[in-house]
């Protein structure tokens, strides 16, 4: 094969460099020598050889080229290099390693409002990306800050011996420092319960609404009055308020800050993870949250009709909170493009859609990432045997061996593993997994399930094991090292989700080379690429419609595939694992956003 670094060096006889720039900038503008170059900047680099990922070799370039001739002799040498290594995928890494060590152009005051964090308080996926976004733009040198509730005694946060007195009550804060980031909890007895974050078993707590406002308002104290490590974040911030949960911060910012002269630089981005939760109340509750009383249209909206229980109040208006939110933040982020989409159309928007069209000039959707620490297959200790991307094929042999022995399944090498691990609801597409079961049973596979919720789903799960002892096992219940387990031993994973915002566990799943079969909705449509052999691309299978059938058929695809055509799973499995899902990405996705922000005046003042 010709090398195109030579090819390049020919073409370009008698072509002088006349800029005055650094390579760096003048390679982001598209120079052709220095494409040819490659590093010919006074610095070192690495190189990574095609025979070892696990050796480096380390070049110093010399000065830059500054003649055809001199760029003709450095076409030669990178010529030479790239005969050991592998020169667009390592290229791409090199380039892509340099971003993640990067730091943003402008450092922010960042503020995280959010009902829930990992790993002190979690229900779903929006604890992971609290717990995971702060940490990543900390790394690239924000002040970032996160203030969720206090739901129980934390033993590594301390009391700041700061007190508030809002909304009629007092609160107080606490505070943690880890991973670059300022951990601040509000004490207040309305959070701490027996129960879940938002209910238990006879249901959503009534006050939900008090202790969630009591989140907001607290939220936008914190940068005033804590002193953390000698110095408050001041007013000027950006504040990310998560879900209808802390969708009332850019209400009470214009509404009760910015009239007395705080806050007049700071900027609202309201970030929805699941558009389906609205915070929907009574009309005669407006007056709890303090608001003047002109605000209340900004939070007034027709009773959703999948929220509504049967009584009089909710056939007609309604206080809803995430409305408040679109109306009047600043910007609004979805967790990914797909869903950005989505949520502006009619089967995708509850209700809301005709709003966020109207806003949909600042509306974007930035993908979630993967905690890279806790989700690596090398270093995970809850896999039967760690593996990389160099010897995936044996690591997921002995790991599907492993799990099969603890569930008690035959133990047999080359019978297709398929997991499915999430929420037992109609979202999840629980009960099309028990649809498809009778015929995919009947192809020779085994089919291991993790999940808990809708009890009649957890009682299909109880069934698909007794009906096929020897083929399928279902664990109702959660537990987080069985889905590491799971995840690393499948060969395929089900996500048939009727929507999906972000999802996470086809994330994982592509880390650990176990190859999802996914609903193209949402996230998962912008995640899981459909895998095209004739183009040798692609990361999964989606299927559409939601429908048993569909994903029947498609589940056929991927059975073949892995039967018939080993390479090409294999290399499925190869691609999915090299994906970049750093959180490091999407901050500097959000970083744009902020700088949006920014430029613009406030969009309520």
């Amino acid at each position: 094969m010709v090398n195109a670094a030579a090819i390049w060096s020919q073409s370009l006889a008698g072509y002088v460099c006349k800029s005055k720039q650094p390579c760096a900038y003048r390679r982001s503008r598209g120079c052709r020598l220095d494409r040819v170059a490659r590093r010919a900047a006074t610095s070192e680099y690495v190189v990574r050889t095609s025979h070892s990922s696990s050796r480096s070799k380390l070049v110093r370039a010399g000065a830059h080229p500054s003649t055809a001739e001199e760029h003709a002799r450095a076409g030669q040498d990178a010529q030479a290099e790239s005969q050991n290594r592998n020169t667009s995928d390592e290229y791409l890494q090199e380039e892509t390693e340099q971003k993640r060590t990067s730091r943003a152009r402008t450092a922010f005051n960042i503020v995280f409002v959010t009902s829930e964090v990992a790993p002190w308080s979690k229900t779903g996926g929006l604890g992971d990306v609290c717990g995971s976004l702060p940490p990543a733009l900390a790394a690239r040198g924000h002040r970032v800050m996160v203030v969720a509730p206090q739901y129980q005694n934390y033993p590594e946060s301390s009391s700041t011996g700061v007190t508030a007195d809002i909304l009629g009550t007092t609160v107080g804060f606490s505070h943690h420092k880890s991973k670059g980031v300022d951990w601040v909890f509000i004490e207040h007895d309305s959070y701490a319960r027996p129960g879940g974050l938002y209910g238990d078993e006879n249901g959503v707590y009534g006050d939900n609404q008090f202790r969630f406002a009591l989140l907001n308002v607290a939220a936008l104290e914190a940068p005033l009055i804590l002193d953390l490590e000698g110095s408050t974040y001041g007013d000027d911030c950006v504040f990310i308020a998560n879900d209808w949960h802390g969708a009332l911060v850019p209400v009470y910012i214009a509404a009760k800050y910015r009239t007395h002269g705080v806050y007049q630089t700071a900027r609202s981005i309201l970030a929805i993870h699941n558009l389906r939760h609205q915070g929907v109340y009574g009309p005669s509750t407006f007056e709890m949250l303090q608001l003047p009383k002109e605000w209340y249209n900004a939070l007034e909206w027709q009773y959703p009709p999948h929220q509504r229980q049967g009584s009089y109040e909710e056939e007609g208006r309604c206080v809803n909170t995430m409305k408040a939110g679109i109306s009047c933040a600043d910007r609004v982020v979805t967790v990914s493009p797909g869903y950005a989409w989505e949520i502006q159309t009619p089967e995708g928007g509850w209700g809301m859609e005709g709003m966020l069209t109207s806003r949909s000039y600042a509306l974007n959707g930035v993908l979630n990432g993967v905690d890279l620490v806790e989700w690596d297959p090398e270093n995970d200790p809850h896999i039967y045997q760690n593996y990389g991307e160099t010897n995936f094929a044996e690591g997921k042999r002995a790991n599907k061996a492993g799990l099969q022995k603890e569930m008690g399944l035959p133990q047999r090498p080359e019978v297709p593993v398929i997991g499915f691990i999430g929420r037992l609801d109609y979202q999840k597409g629980a009960d099309l997994v028990l649809g498809a079961a009778p015929w995919l049973l009947n192809q020779d596979v085994q089919i291991i399930c993790l999940g808990t919720g809708d009890k009649h789903l957890e009682a299909g799960m109880r069934w698909l094991e007794s009906a096929y002892p020897d083929k399928a096992r279902g664990w109702v219940g959660f537990n987080v090292p069985m889905s590491h387990k799971i995840t690393a031993a499948c060969d395929l994973l089900l996500m048939p989700s009727r929507f999906e915002p972000c999802g996470l566990n086809q994330l994982y799943a592509m880390r650990y080379g176990t190859v999802p079969v996914a609903h193209a909705t949402g996230g998962l449509r912008d995640t899981v690429l459909p895998f095209n052999p004739w183009e040798v691309t692609g990361t999964g299978w989606t299927f559409s419609p939601c429908t048993v059938d569909a994903f029947i058929s498609t589940l056929g695809q991927a059975l073949q595939t892995y039967r018939e055509h080993t390479d090409s799973f294999q290399d499925l499995q190869s691609r999915g694992m090299i994906r970049d899902s750093s959180w490091d990405k999407a901050a500097q996705e959000y970083e744009q956003i902020f700088e949006w922000a920014k430029v613009d005046q406030p969009y309520c003042r």
